[in-house]
């Protein structure tokens, strides 16, 4: 599947603003857009049922606790081990890891942003090593 990237779409633009339009050009770069739309839609109906697959999964797996359930990971498991992502004795601590990095930054991005220094007009300024002119 060939997703056209960022730039792509960039030299795209400059390519159409840059010639004067040919109506075939013009007819083949739509239908290639108009396929890759496509193939962009299909790819988020799949990612939207496995996530719903999963969230499905995690709740079973919340309410199999709450009510007792002697095996409430299950449902988990069995969603995780469906996708090959049900991790091994090694990946478990990375995973917890990660998973305790990414709750700390989630809780950084309700914060209110820092200040920024706001900078005092000044003259011109060189970074530069100071040299002394001959003159």
């Amino acid at each position: 599947m060939a997703i056209i990237m960022r730039s792509e779409f960039d030299d795209i633009r400059a390519h159409i603003t840059a010639e004067p339009p040919r109506p075939s050009e013009l007819l083949e770069l739509a239908h290639s857009l108009l396929d890759d739309l496509e193939q962009l839609r299909t790819r988020e109906a799949i990612l939207r049922s496995h996530y719903l697959a999963l969230l499905t999964a995690a709740r079973a797996t919340v309410a199999a606790d709450a009510a007792g359930h002697p095996a409430a990971l299950t449902f988990l498991q069995h969603e995780l081990a469906e996708h090959g992502q049900l991790p091994d004795g090694e990946q478990a601590q990375r995973i917890l890891s990660d998973a305790v990095a990414a709750q700390a930054m989630l809780a950084h991005l309700d914060e209110p942003a820092a200040p920024r220094r706001s900078r005092a007009a000044r003259g011109a300024v060189c970074g530069g090593v100071s040299r002394s002119l001959r003159g």
